[in-house]
């Protein structure tokens, strides 16, 4: 295909370039789509930091220079309530009592400054479940975030607020972060395109830290291929965190596949991964699913743990109470705080087992393709943060989307593709790789992008006819 039907960010960056559009119009255009969103997609909407950004994308596109060449100058965008932060834009994680006591940053975190390097312009965060710690996002006291294809149904978690604002229009390209699937669940059940980079490929300093032990990886949602490689170009490399930037390594043209299809999931999940790995056309082996299955469990089992003692951390460094949080979010640090800490280290010395176990899968294979999703979006409402009851949350979420955390835990890069639709929703497949292997597979999903029907996304508002 030729890119996807109602622009992508790269078209509405050229658009801005050649004169066809301001950044201001750009700009006026995505404030009326946010402040008509009914999908519930948005945390925070800042129309004056947007107008203002957008000022400055014109008069540097006027200026010239080198400044004026940067891939997305003047695009609008949206942060996500998790994760790194932008000057003005304090992510929360959800929580209103957070979100009170919190003042907005008065300069960029490393991640965000990069993003503004590239051009975009934030005018406002994405909404999120309660600290992320779900599939779904919907965050208390406030509307669900719902999906642009079926209202009744999740854009997924927890970048699913993000999600939902790329697909429905209201911006092109938005952030998003993963630490069990965040960034390619949403990216599934939403039709877009969402990597999960290696561990220490991009910055997460100063204020987001390492709260996650190495589990999150941060990026975008977009809309296409390109959008995403353009900006994983603009925010990869020299991250000076705590582990070194990962060696670059490249996938052959023609990979070996290897198809991780868990048992249960649906057949209308496991055929894109089957079309997908035809369309590649190298030759395709099958990985046992018990093994698979137990790769995967025990990845979840490390997840839980590292995400429950990092939100016990992050509920106490706040000054949280538990009457300022959700009982779920309450259950999960009171589990975290229970954990010793022989268990938190047992947890890690897991993690690097794991990731020598994956590493023993691409001694023979280039590349794992798997579903996402077990069997399509969840609907609202799937996870209850009104209850206590961990064990039966993180059940769940394992079930809606099997196997997610292996790459988090592995710190190896995964990228989710769509593929099509089917009973009027995008179907997608997720890829894995070695480490250091983003940018190859962003050019092997580029190939599948091409052979893959498109998805009919609706039209970002009062855009050149031709921006497609």
């Amino acid at each position: 295909m030729s890119g996807p039907i109602g622009g992508d960010a790269t078209a509405l960056a050229r658009a801005i370039a050649e004169g066809r559009l301001t950044a201001a119009a750009a700009m006026e255009a995505a404030l009326l789509a946010a402040e008509t969103d009914s999908l519930g997609a948005l945390a925070r909407v800042a129309p004056e930091l947007g107008r203002a950004g957008a000022a400055r994308a014109d008069a540097i596109l006027a200026a010239g220079g080198a400044a004026a060449s940067a891939p997305f100058r003047g695009v609008p965008f949206l942060g996500k309530d998790l994760g790194a932060s932008g000057r003005g834009l304090a992510a929360c994680g959800g929580n209103a009592a957070l979100r009170a006591r919190t003042p907005d940053p008065e300069s960029d975190d490393a991640l965000f400054a990069r993003f503004r390097g590239a051009g975009l312009v934030a005018f406002g965060l994405t909404a999120v479940p309660e600290f992320g710690a779900a599939l779904t996002s919907e965050p208390p006291g406030a509307p669900p975030a719902r999906n642009p294809w079926n209202p009744e149904l999740s854009p997924g978690g927890s970048s699913g607020g993000a999600g939902a604002a790329v697909a429905s229009g209201i911006v092109a390209m938005a952030h998003a972060t993963d630490a069990a699937g965040s960034i390619r669940v949403p990216a599934a059940c939403c039709g877009l395109v969402g990597l999960k980079p290696s561990r220490g490929a991009t910055p997460m300093g100063p204020g987001f830290h390492n709260w996650l032990n190495g589990l999150v990886g941060e990026g975008v949602l977009a809309r296409s291929v390109r959008d995403v490689a353009a900006a994983f170009g603009a925010i990869t490399g020299d991250a000076r965190g705590p582990v070194p930037d990962p060696a670059l390594r490249s996938i052959p043209a023609t990979p070996r596949v290897a198809l991780a299809l868990p048992a249960g999931v649906s057949e209308a999940a496991a055929r894109p991964v089957r079309e997908a790995a035809e369309a590649l056309g190298g030759p395709v082996s099958t990985l046992d699913p018990a093994a698979w299955a137990t790769l995967s469990a025990r990845a979840a089992a490390v997840a839980d743990t590292v995400l429950a003692v990092s939100l016990a951390e992050w509920v106490d460094a706040a000054g949280l109470t538990e009457a300022e949080i959700t009982p779920l979010s309450a259950a999960a640090a009171r589990h975290g705080r229970s954990l010793p800490a022989p268990a938190f280290f047992a947890a890690t010395r897991e993690a690097a087992a794991i990731a020598h176990a994956l590493w023993d899968v691409f001694a023979s294979a280039d590349v794992i393709l798997t579903p996402v999703l077990a069997d399509g979006p969840p609907p609202v409402g799937a996870f209850d943060f009104a209850s206590s009851d961990l064990e039966a949350h993180h059940a769940r979420m394992a079930a809606a989307a099997p196997g997610a955390a292996v790459a988090n835990v592995s710190g190896f890069p995964a990228l989710a593709v769509p593929f099509g639709m089917a009973g009027g929703l995008p179907r997608s497949f997720q890829m894995i790789a070695p480490f250091g292997a983003g940018r190859a597979l962003l050019a092997l999903a580029s190939r599948i992008e091409d052979a893959a029907p498109a998805i009919p996304f609706p039209r970002l508002a009062d855009l050149p006819e031709d921006l497609r």
